[in-house]
């Protein structure tokens, strides 16, 4: 019991001095903050470190260490078809989508991802393309925020015993009060804090749970013993369609990036070319090192605790089990504090979507900075309410919005990257085929084997292959036809080259 006590008093020391560290972040990046690009973009001034590690850290953060680590320790090898898709989106944002994006939205002066879809679209429909977008963004990210509050109360609830409220709170808290007197700056900046210390977890815990369980060849041994052949196949047992359908439905969550409006904030934010270029290999160095720590982690994690009951908790268990209790303690703080922190883009993400592009800085002239503050507390304390008001199985249904606003906007990015202008309705129209879609094949894909029984047995078939493959690629295809259908393509932009 005394351990359990220590290992507790260590957590709460070194939360308690990393949450002053982010908030001395927060007090230093607030007088960087003269105006609204200031407040949401940094001053477009990023270097490659922390566009590089703050842009990981958003996309990924915690999920890594504690979802995918889950479920790969719950799928085995064939788990790993993701990480090539997750890759890819690395490459997509950076290297297709990069110099298009930073270039035309420092020349143009856009704030948010919402200017840049909406930048060509005519007067007539430019408006309308910011205020549905910025609505999207604004809607979603709530509850994606709200959600993420839910999954750290859970954490502090079993690491201190913390009350719901309680732990809701004192996380919000810190998360605004760096977040409102920094804004991007801050968020940037921790980020890049929190994607190396998880980089240097990902090495860490990994490395001592490979040792421990014999290494690769004891690791493989192990399993081939206690666990059926399809957990080392990399089909995992399935074969042709159902094989396909599972490998490109997990891969595809890479498509997800390519629409993200917080990531894409970290593209228009960064300050130059040759930093963008050096921002991708920081990026890409911590997404191979992370992913593949975590994929061994949680294969040695199979052999050496083979009935974990939850597989997001292995990472926990394996922590307390393989290191000493200080460093233990250490570890699961940085965790709990990545899980916290995730929040901190989404935020600033959705306070960007109501005050730039739903227009709300329009309301006090001149005064840009505190409006947008005034947003993102109002956003913050929305996100609490729903926290603690609705129940958390509403929140797992909502955490679709990757997939949703990737095909959203993903779709009329890739048109304009690539040099076509749409017309503004049939952006409008994209906007809304790619975001409902998915929210249809969620729905469908959410329905029991009582509902399916009904089906014509191909739509059945379909509803029950694993990896959700059409609720992540089908809603790309209606966007992307009509988009190159209905293009006008620029002078300028047939004569641009984009890498």
């Amino acid at each position: 019991m005394g351990s359990e006590d220590s290992a507790t008093g260590v957590v709460l020391a070194t939360l308690v001095i990393y949450k002053i560290v982010l908030i001395g972040i927060g007090i230093w990046a607030a007088r960087f903050n003269k105006n609204e690009s200031d407040f949401f973009l940094g001053g477009r001034g990023l270097g490659p470190w922390v566009a590089g590690l703050s842009y990981a850290a958003s996309t990924s953060s915690a999920w890594v260490l504690l979802g995918f680590s889950g479920f790969v320790y719950a799928y085995g090898v064939s788990a790993l078809w993701m990480v090539p898709g997750i890759w890819l989106g690395y490459v997509g944002v950076w290297l297709w989508f990069g110099r298009r994006l930073r270039t035309e939205t420092e020349t143009e002066g856009h704030v948010t991802a919402s200017d840049f879809l909406a930048a060509k679209a005519g007067p007539a429909w430019k408006p309308a393309i910011s205020m549905l977008a910025g609505f999207l963004v604004l809607f979603t990210f709530v509850f994606y925020i709200a959600a993420q509050f839910g999954a750290a109360a859970i954490a502090f609830e079993s690491q201190f015993a913390l009350s719901r409220t309680e732990s809701v709170l004192i996380g919000a808290a810190v998360i605004l009060i760096y977040g409102l007197l920094g804004g991007f700056w801050a968020v940037s900046l921790t980020d890049t804090l929190q994607g190396a210390i998880m980089a240097l977890i990902a090495v860490l815990v990994p490395a001592l749970a490979v040792i421990a369980a014999g290494g690769p060849a004891g690791i493989v041994e192990t399993l081939s013993v206690t666990m059926p052949p399809e957990y080392l196949d990399p089909f995992g047992g399935r074969a042709g369609f159902a094989f396909l359908g599972f490998a490109l439905g997990i891969a595809a969550i890479g498509l997800g990036a390519l629409g993200q409006p917080h990531l894409l904030a970290r593209l228009m934010a960064v300050k130059d070319e040759a930093s963008r270029r050096r921002g991708f290999i920081v990026a890409m160095s911590w997404g191979v090192i992370v992913f593949v720590g975590m994929g061994c982690m949680a294969l040695a994690g199979r052999a050496l605790l083979p009935d974990v009951a939850d597989g997001e908790a292995l990472f926990y268990q394996l922590t307390a089990q393989l290191l000493p209790a200080v460093l233990a303690g250490i570890v699961i703080a940085a965790i709990l504090s990545a899980v916290m922190s995730t929040v901190d883009s989404l935020l600033v993400a959705a306070s960007a979507a109501a005050a730039h592009d739903l227009k709300i800085v329009k309301l006090l002239k001149g005064r840009e900075v505190l409006v947008s503050r005034s947003v993102m507390v109002a956003i913050c304390v929305l996100a609490v309410i729903l926290t603690l008001s609705v129940p958390a199985t509403i929140f797992n249904r909502v955490l679709f919005s990757w997939a949703a606003l990737g095909a959203a906007f993903g779709p009329v990015i890739i048109a304009r990257v690539m040099g076509l202008e749409p017309k503004g309705w049939a952006i409008f129209a994209a906007i809304l085929a790619g975001f409902f879609t998915t929210v249809v094949f969620y729905i469908f894909g959410q329905m029991d084997a009582a509902s399916l029984s009904g089906l014509p047995q191909t739509l059945a078939n379909w509803a029950a292959i694993p990896g959700d493959p059409f609720e992540r690629i089908v809603p790309w295809i209606a966007p992307l036809v009509l988009l190159f259908a209905v293009r006008q393509p620029s002078r300028a932009d047939q004569t641009e080259t984009t890498p």
